[in-house]
């Protein structure tokens, strides 16, 4: 899971991890969090999401975090937003009125920059990496995740050795034993989504349960 991994998948629009409209889960359950609708809400991983629309339409400042270069850019364009942009360091910095992305790798993000942050939203990071390196992504979400801060995860959790990620399973015992030393953890809802995901049927998954949890930071 090289960076090299995620620009070939961009390069050649093999981007079956975007969503082609707002998540259900994420419809459901945001507005229980109780986030204050003006405040800042971090999206690791963002991609060009238009989960990350919706959240600035409840009246919240995004700010996301994307590696491709390419992914930040068409979600300007294809959602008519006038931007900005300046390099800092080693990142890149996309800016609009509500939706700012810091374009770089998410483990060079300095936790000044989400620091004033009253939410987070993760959809797609966590399941993006396999479980090998996926606690170094938990560890470095934790550090820029200021205490008392709550977010929505959302995950999905299937046999895996029935298929390749990504997006790779996650259980939720692996979230029980490796995120509750950073996080208090609610299971908010887990459905079996196998019938909307074709691609898990070709592949003769069994099941594929799609689960939201809230996330508070201890």
């Amino acid at each position: 899971m090289e960076p090299n991994f995620w620009h070939d998948k961009w390069h050649q629009q093999l981007i079956g991890f975007h969503q082609p409209q707002v998540n259900q889960l994420l419809l459901t359950h945001w507005q229980q969090l109780d986030i204050p609708s003006q405040g800042q809400v971090f999206v690791p991983l963002c991609g060009k999401s238009l989960d990350m629309c919706y959240l600035a339409e409840l009246g919240h400042n995004v700010l996301g975090c994307e590696l491709n270069l390419s992914a930040v850019e068409q979600f300007y364009v294809e959602n008519q937003l006038t931007v900005t942009s300046q390099t800092l360091a080693e990142h890149k910095l996309f800016n609009c009125e509500q939706i700012q992305i810091w374009q770089g790798d998410i483990f060079t993000l300095a936790a000044q920059t989400t620091q004033n942050i009253s939410g987070f939203y993760d959809r797609a990071a966590l399941i993006a990496w396999p479980e090998s390196l996926r606690l170094g992504y938990v560890k470095q979400l934790a550090t820029l995740i200021p205490k008392g801060c709550t977010g929505l995860l959302v995950t999905l959790d299937y046999p895996q050795e029935t298929l390749q990620g990504p997006p790779f399973a996650v259980s939720p015992t692996w979230i029980e034993v490796h995120m509750s030393e950073y996080f208090e953890i609610r299971l908010l809802a887990c459905h079996d989504v196998l019938e909307d995901n074709p691609r898990f049927v070709k592949k003769a998954v069994p099941w594929l349960n799609e689960a939201a949890y809230q996330l508070k930071r201890k």
